[in-house]
């Protein structure tokens, strides 16, 4: 698409929003963090660059914010610790470092994360509260620091102890994944697939052709950890845990170990749940029990995708019935 023609629909896009209502306009700062054109392109491209859908998008989201409360959910702590631990250990996900260009490099432990110490209502919290720091805080510190926009990330997805018990938890996935892509769009500049066993592999190979081309575009996946490749933009300091060595997969999770990005005791958790637990304190907020956050309605592309995985994990499950007993993952 011409530039002219990205900056007309970004104009257009911009003098439709200028007419929704106040409290639109006031979540749409707290998604914007002072860059509103760089905000618009990102619904745009998720919109393939059809102004109406993109701004259908935007309001759709910016009411779901307001209808939500996601404005305060940072002042919303999942309490007692015991059970904030027991979803960091269970949704592996964390801050490992950042690029050499300043980007945030977000680590998931894919295949290992069960979902199971808690309801979905707050492992969807935890994941949002992740987004709203991000976003709020951590991009506009690396802003700040660089003196240019950076208002993306990069995740490096650790696919080890990936089996075809993960379909248990594809509702959940799907769950987390559809807040993310109808209301955090194209907030992903690269996934960095690392330690894919078979599964992840047949998997790959029937969704790839599915995906959008912008977003095949964006998912690399690694030989081994991925650590070689994964120097060339990023330090070692910056590395998940999982990619300093062959077989460091995930598996090595430990909930007490600093160096762990997942762990509650890593300076990224600690960071974000003493900042919650304070917010709270000064509003005098705390009190027990989850935040029910409205799940989107899955967008009809993406769902056929979940559809595709999940007759592919079935029939990977019946060769493997039939190939007796031989584990292929």
């Amino acid at each position: 698409m011409a530039d002219s023609a990205c900056d007309d629909a970004v104009e257009q896009l911009a003098a439709l929003l200028d007419q929704v209502e106040a409290p639109l306009k006031k979540t749409f700062e707290n998604v914007h963090q002072g860059y509103p054109t760089e905000t618009l392109v990102r619904f745009l491209k998720a919109r393939e660059w059809h102004v109406n859908k993109a701004q259908k998008m935007l309001v759709d989201s910016l009411n779901w914010r307001i209808q939500n409360e996601i404005d305060s959910i940072l002042e919303k702590p999942i309490i007692p610790v015991d059970l904030y631990r027991s979803i960091r250990d269970t949704q592996l996900v964390g801050l490992s470092g950042y690029s050499k260009e300043g980007i945030p490099v977000f680590a998931v432990g894919v295949g290992l994360s069960t979902y199971d110490k808690a309801s979905v209502n707050y492992y969807v919290q935890s994941h949002i509260q992740i987004n709203e720091y991000r976003d709020r805080f951590i991009l506009p510190t690396v802003t700040k620091k660089y003196g240019k926009p950076i208002t993306t990330c990069i995740k490096v997805l650790d696919m080890t102890g990936l089996k075809l018990s993960a379909l248990n938890q594809m509702k959940i996935v799907t769950a987390i994944s559809t807040v993310d892509d109808l209301n955090y769009p194209e907030k992903t500049e690269m996934y960095y697939i690392v330690n894919a066993p078979y599964i992840f592999s047949a998997c790959w190979k029937v969704v790839k052709p599915l995906l959008q081309e912008r977003t095949r575009k964006k998912v690399h996946v690694l030989r081994g950890c991925g650590k070689d490749e994964l120097l060339k933009i990023m330090d070692y300091s910056s590395l998940p845990h999982f990619c300093r060595w062959e077989g460091s997969g995930a598996s090595k999770h430990s909930s007490n170990d600093p160096d762990d990005c997942f762990s509650l005791d890593h300076p990224f958790h600690k960071e974000l749940y003493n900042f919650i637990q304070e917010q709270a304190l000064n509003l005098e907020l705390i009190k027990q029990g989850s935040l029910h956050v409205k799940i989107p309605e899955q967008d009809p592309e993406d769902a056929k995708i979940v559809e595709v995985i999940e007759a592919e994990f079935h029939k990977l499950g019946v060769e493997k019935k039939s190939a007796n007993g031989v584990d292929k993952d």
